[in-house]
């Protein structure tokens, strides 16, 4: 999956927001805030928190701590309970509206795992020797 941004990328503003927003939603998931069964089952790592131009909408990229869990349950879990989040957000991080999270499963290390995979297959080993 492929995160598009405007053609000069995020602003300055959208990438603090969203560093800010990623250690106030980690800090939340490790003291175990939320109360639900499926979230204490397993941790969560919050790898990126991406904000829409006009910061009205932040796409909260997950996945299970060491690469192993349900990803989808987690995800739905988190989405059951966006609502309290962004009220907890919005206590942390001083906004002039909390963005919307929709909260997403990240790829890129299952995606770097394939690449590196291919790498190291032995017909692109001897294609660069």
């Amino acid at each position: 999956m492929a995160r598009q941004q405007g053609p000069k990328g995020p602003s300055q503003r959208q990438l603090r927001v969203g560093e800010i927003m990623r250690h106030a939603l980690a800090d939340m998931l490790m003291r175990g805030e939320i109360a639900d069964p499926e979230l204490d089952k397993q941790k969560v790592t919050v790898t990126e928190v991406r904000l829409s131009p006009d910061l009205r909408n932040a796409t909260v990229y997950i996945v299970p701590f060491g690469g192993s869990g349900d990803a989808k349950a987690i995800r739905s879990t988190l989405a059951k309970h966006q609502r309290f989040l962004r009220g907890e957000l919005a206590k942390r991080v001083d906004l002039k509206y909390m963005p919307n999270l929709l909260f997403q499963i990240d790829e890129t290390f299952d995606e770097a795992e394939r690449i590196d995979a291919i790498l190291r297959s032995p017909t692109v080993s001897r294609d660069l020797s």
